[in-house]
């Protein structure tokens, strides 16, 4: 489909009516432009457009980036998701089959590789020091539109996002520079070209509210797709909803919890069904944390209790027990 631009008419008076810049504005202006101009030009060579044929022969595309000069790229799972071909295209119109080491579709990261050296490379930031109000500046493809620059500032930190998964991605910043269908999988950077976001996502229908996936947690990603070729959970096999937990109860047993997981059913042989959990049960802490509701249960289980028992706290009717079971990995 042919993108029709829209074009905005300035319907005000004459220029020479418009409000004069106050002194100082032109060099205020030409230290911001210097900022965007030098991070896109830092940037900028290592930023691909990612083509992609899915399985049912159907096309899309995205963005990319390379994060080492030997050939490994950056980008969204969503983008590869499917994928029977990937091809990377950089500025400089060098273009290369690309090849999925891995990808994690609950943190919304993959990583793949191009046969390639030498390549230009961005440097990875860090994400924890971000700051509410920098510069931020988003480099991508939105609608095919190559190597497209938006900037804008960080309008928000430790957002969560929730991925195609359910699973919730934490740390996620929030960026009023514009993102828009194309731009996924591509990089968002601080005034120095380094990159802390890895963009991701928008609110259809609302204007300057989008997210980027906070680039400690794809930078921890990418090494466990790198070591794996996944990222390794624990799980306890069960189905579970979220469930209110009374006042009264939560005061009589001392609970801190609102709200906590009841078990709807159990997988057979998974090792929820392994342990004395039973339908109905509702699950108010794991290993001594709280547990408020299922995002609550997936952000504990956490690689390090891979078949280690835990202790887990129920409510089962009037009864506050402390039940022992031991997660498996996640497939």
């Amino acid at each position: 489909m042919e993108i029709v631009p829209k074009f905005l008419l300035d319907e005000g008076g004459p220029a020479a009516a418009r409000a004069t810049p106050a002194p100082g504005d032109e060099e205020l202006l030409d230290a911001y432009s210097r900022s965007v101009v030098a991070a896109a030009e830092r940037v900028g060579p290592a930023v691909a457009h990612i083509e992609v044929r899915n399985a049912k022969g159907g096309n899309g595309s995205g963005s990319g980036f390379a994060f080492t000069p030997d050939g490994l790229l950056l980008t969204n799972s969503h983008v590869v998701a499917n994928a029977r071909h990937i091809r990377a295209t950089f500025a400089d119109g060098l273009s290369r089959d690309a090849d999925l080491i891995g990808e994690d579709p609950h943190t919304d990261v993959a990583v793949l590789r191009i046969g390639a050296a030498a390549l230009p490379a961005v440097e990875l930031g860090v994400s924890r020091s971000v700051r509410v109000g920098q510069l931020a500046i988003a480099i991508g493809n939105p609608y095919g539109f190559h190597h497209t620059v938006t900037a804008g500032v960080v309008s928000a930190l430790g957002r969560s996002l929730r991925s195609a998964s359910g699973r919730l991605i934490d740390d996620v910043l929030q960026t009023d520079a514009a993102l828009n269908p194309g731009n996924s999988g591509g990089p968002l950077v601080n005034s120095r070209g380094e990159v802390i976001g890895l963009n991701t996502a928008i609110i259809p229908m609302a204007q300057g509210i989008c997210f980027a996936t906070a680039i400690d947690t794809v930078k921890w990603v990418a090494m466990q797709l790198l070591r794996n070729g996944r990222v390794r959970r624990s799980y306890l096999g069960l189905a579970g909803a979220n469930q209110p937990i009374g006042r009264r109860i939560a005061r009589h047993f001392a609970l801190p919890n609102a709200s906590g997981v009841r078990v709807e059913s159990l997988e057979r042989g998974a090792p929820a069904a392994g342990a004395p959990l039973q339908p109905g049960d509702v699950i108010v802490a794991l290993k001594g944390q709280p547990v408020n509701g299922i995002d609550d249960l997936h952000r504990a289980l956490t690689a390090d209790l891979i078949g280690v028992p835990v202790e887990i706290s129920v409510l089962r009717r009037a009864e506050l027990l402390n039940l022992r079971v031991t997660p498996g990995e996640a497939g």
